[in-house]
């Protein structure tokens, strides 16, 4: 399918001046990008919400930026803006370098591994404009929501963590550790300006710092089904990053 037929596809944007900005950190996920940039084309265009993906890849040695490149050339440039970095630098800043390029007055951030489906965002921006809320966030854990592809162990650190930043932080939400969100975009500067995280902890301290400044946040429940191709990027080191960033939340907020 070429670019003008997919942008011609679905039901027409819609005329509610709101536009979407999809940030998609990459890093070796040249199997899973074709499939997630064909599903977020393929809900937003039934949906009719307008929309951007920025693609911000960090020096992948597997040819991810070459996928995205030609990605850029079948959905058009007004689709598919890609915002490449040299080298990995981490999760958080990878946001903050795509919201800079960012031209949606809300942002959307997920996996670019297929982790999170592009179905749940129109669900997203429903909750959003019912109860106008400053973020909507995917949950795992209450409602319909759960995790499938998991063994017992990455279950068991994923709860645990979970339950520890419940009972330390008390944020009001019930999934501290997902990333697959809905920002206005002036919140999630706002927000970014004021986090120190980097990494998977990064996701903890934005809604931390949300409910200090007394944003408002609606929750979805969504399915997690593990990657399908490439490996998982949680080892050793995350975890001991995250358990330390934990550690530092709890002391300063």
């Amino acid at each position: 399918m070429s670019g003008s037929a997919s942008r011609r596809s679905g039901k027409g944007e819609r005329r509610d001046g709101d536009k979407y900005s999809v940030l998609l950190p990459t890093y070796n996920e040249r199997e899973n990008l074709p499939l997630i940039v064909w599903l977020l084309v393929k809900y937003f265009g039934e949906s009719g919400y307008s929309f951007e993906i920025i693609i911000i890849d960090d020096g992948s040695p597997d040819g991810t930026l070459e996928v995205a490149e030609r990605l850029k050339d079948l959905y058009g440039s007004d689709r598919i803006v890609l915002r490449p970095r040299k080298e990995k630098l981490g999760l958080g800043t990878a946001y903050v370098h795509g919201m800079k390029h960012a031209t949606g007055n809300y942002i959307i951030i997920m996996d670019a591994d297929l982790s999170h489906h592009p179905k749940f965002i129109p669900e997203f921006i429903t909750k959003q404009k019912e109860g106008n809320f400053d973020i909507v966030s995917g949950t795992r854990y209450i409602g319909n929501g759960g995790v499938y592809g998991w063994d017992l162990k990455r279950k068991i650190i994923s709860r645990g963590a979970n339950f520890i930043t419940q009972v330390l932080l008390r944020p009001g939400a019930s999934d501290l550790t997902g990333s697959f969100r809905l920002y206005r975009k002036d919140v999630l500067q706002k927000l970014v300006d004021r986090c120190v995280s980097k990494g998977y902890v990064f996701q903890m301290e934005m809604i931390v710092r949300a409910r200090q400044l007394n944003y408002t946040i609606g929750e979805v429940p969504i399915s997690f089904v593990d990657r399908v191709y490439g490996e998982s990027k949680l080892g050793g080191n995350e975890i001991v990053s995250f358990l330390k960033g934990l550690w530092t939340l709890f002391k300063t907020t």
